[in-house]
């Protein structure tokens, strides 16, 4: 099992960017596929981005395609979502996962971190 933790969601005004980071512990993180979710008050969770193995595959939501880069370091077992041009409906909590496939389905991912709360005022 892979221990996932997520940091870097903080009070942001609309049109800033923040960083989030997703710091792997336990198993080896290179073996898993890495997803970000969000989730708002009283809606599903939603996908956001994945990434493969090697970092060679991205996936986006068209919600936040051309805004939005995931990314990873193997070497650092950490990986990353780059959020620009932010709105207040981007606001949600964020959540980084790990699947063995590629997925925009949260079913197909086996771990999940706490969140990091992402809050963009208008």
């Amino acid at each position: 099992q892979v221990q996932l933790v997520e940091s870097g969601g903080e009070l942001v005004q609309a049109g800033g960017s923040l960083r989030l980071s997703c710091a792997a512990y336990g198993r080896t993180f290179s073996m898993y596929v890495m997803g970000w979710f969000r989730q708002a008050p009283g809606k599903e969770r939603e996908f956001i981005a994945a990434i493969s193995r090697s970092g060679g595959d991205t996936y986006y939501a068209d919600s936040v395609k051309g805004r939005f880069t995931i990314s990873r370091d193997n070497a650092k077992n950490t990986g990353y979502l780059q959020m620009n041009s932010l709105t207040p409906e981007d606001t949600a909590v964020y959540y980084c996962a790990a699947a063995s496939v590629l997925s925009r389905h949260p079913w197909e991912y086996h771990n999940w971190g706490q969140g990091t709360q992402v809050t963009v005022s208008s």
